[in-house]
């Protein structure tokens, strides 16, 4: 009897060992997840650079000298500063649409929703200047630099249809219908936005208080009247 329970006693102790294994398995990540990961730590540091330098003065060595990584680390993640920066704002636009999904999907009237829109553009001019900054920077070196120009559509059709969300979702609440197409509200808006940028970064005083004023004006128009 006292061998049978000792074998028993073994036996459990083996599939418990054996279970916790087969956890420790299913929880540990992928290569690629760790790859990724890396990189997105990566993005995050160089995007400080990248924001102060723009992408023509900023090189993989000048990134790492103001990062806490090393060069040969930068370089082993990213074969070049084309593929750095394109990274990076990839990286940095999907944050910032997260944040507007958000807008949206807790927004339950129509003006409530523009306040909350205009106030959320207001907020990441505030705190993130010089990452719009450098976006733009990207978005006109592709017109003279083809090997941008796939990222940087890429890009700019999620920021569209980031803005369509907004507009269609204002348009609901208000019970109307849109009057532009997706890409002429997009046009409106960002071109609102990167004027306010251009002024806060210049110092001018009321620019981000112009933002949410203009944003306020402009959403309206962006409807139908009511029949």
């Amino acid at each position: 009897m006292a061998a049978t329970e000792a074998r028993a006693k073994a036996g459990a102790k083996a599939g418990a060992k054996a279970g916790a294994k087969a956890g420790a398995k299913v929880t540990r990540r992928s290569p690629v997840d760790r790859f990724d990961e890396r990189r997105n730590q990566l993005a995050e540091s160089a995007l400080r650079t990248l924001g102060e330098l723009g992408y023509a003065r900023a090189s993989l060595r000048e990134i790492a000298n103001n990062s806490e990584f090393s060069h040969g680390v930068v370089h082993y993640y990213f074969s070049d500063k084309l593929e750095l920066i394109i990274y990076c704002v990839r990286y940095y636009k999907a944050q910032c649409i997260t944040r507007y999904d958000a807008v949206v999907a807790d927004s339950t009237t129509a003006d409530g929703l523009v306040e909350a829109f205009a106030a959320k553009l207001v907020e990441t001019i505030r705190d993130e200047a010089p990452m719009h900054r450098l976006w733009y920077d990207l978005r006109t070196q592709s017109m003279f630099e083809e090997s941008l120009r796939d990222a940087v559509v890429m890009i700019d059709k999620t920021l569209e249809e980031m803005i369509w969300r907004v507009v269609t979702r204002y348009a609901e609440l208000a019970g109307r219908q849109p009057a532009v197409a997706p890409a002429a509200a997009y046009g409106l808006l960002d071109g609102i936005f990167q004027q306010a940028l251009l002024g806060h970064l210049t110092g001018r005083e009321r620019a981000l208080d112009d933002l949410a004023d203009q944003v306020e004006t402009l959403m309206p128009h962006l409807l139908h009247k009511p029949t």
